[in-house]
């Protein structure tokens, strides 16, 4: 135990229980979420944010989209499918994108530890980029770059306006079917979202990388040094769940055509039988 976490104890054995519980509670809520709706409020890359979501509200009216996340079986996928698709790509998407020869129409990333090792690769980024709000510190403003109101915490939601707050639902994909919807996508299709990973222990509990990744679609996704948190497959299921019945409620859809896939929540659907032979 350090020095400060033994202060800690020493003054939580001293103080009444309430007391306690009102100041943690205080500071917790400063610390995650205070400090960054206050910074928004006098902050003008937030004015600048809101102004560019309300431009992208139902922009995309009537159409589909693909949701590609980041696992292996993206390996199995003819991905050259999606270069005239709208395309939400998710964190290190990016990786592939020498590989696949176009980039995605946007780039989606949310998790604090993604963006703070990997702020200078997406700053580097010329295409359209939407980070939760808390990333701000790590990025230069940019022209492509769009915050977003994110939380981890709180209620348990799906958004209901693009400018509002988008619960993370402990996955990325998440807020992309989240964003999709508030652009007015009417079906919203995962690929790559395999829900499945290799490597086991708590969840969210951050770890760090000790050699190649099996867990996404290329070895040095997370690799060896890069530090991460281990999914919440359950809690990731919940989120998908409020999707699913959201876009149900409003008529549109979400499918999966990940090839291989473990997620269950979604209706499948064959990745070519959505193309024209």
């Amino acid at each position: 135990m350090t020095l400060r976490q033994s202060q800690r104890q020493s003054i939580k054995k001293i103080t009444p229980a309430p007391v306690w519980k009102l100041g943690s509670d205080a500071y917790w809520w400063w610390h995650n979420r205070g400090r960054h709706v206050l910074a928004r409020t006098f902050n003008p890359r937030w004015s600048e944010s809101v102004r560019r979501l309300k431009q992208h509200e139902n922009i995309h009216a009537n159409q589909r989209c693909f949701i590609i996340g980041n696992g292996p079986s993206l390996r199995q996928t003819d991905l050259s499918r999606l270069r005239d698709e709208s395309t939400f790509g998710l964190n290190r998407i990016y990786l592939l994108f020498p590989e696949l020869g176009f980039p995605t129409t946007y780039l989606v990333a949310v998790n604090d530890l993604v963006l703070q090792q990997c702020a200078a690769e997406m700053q580097n980024l010329s295409m359209p980029k939407f980070f939760t709000w808390r990333a701000r510190c790590w990025f230069r403003p940019d022209p492509y770059l769009t915050y977003l109101d994110t939380d981890f915490t709180g209620d348990e939601d799906f958004c209901s306006r693009i400018t509002g707050r988008f619960f993370e639902g402990y996955t990325v994909t998440y807020i992309a079917l989240q964003l999709a919807f508030q652009m007015g996508f009417t079906q919203a299709i995962l690929v790559g979202v395999d829900h499945n990973f290799i490597t086991q222990g708590t969840a969210n509990q951050a770890i760090v990388s000790q050699g190649e990744d099996p867990n996404h679609f290329t070895p040095n996704y997370f690799g060896k040094g890069f530090k991460w948190q281990l999914p919440d497959l359950p809690g990731s299921e919940r989120a998908y769940t409020l999707a699913r019945n959201a876009y149900s409620r409003a008529g549109r859809r979400v499918l999966d055509a990940t090839i291989g896939g473990k997620l269950t929540i979604f209706p499948k659907v064959e990745f070519d039988s959505l193309f024209n032979h």
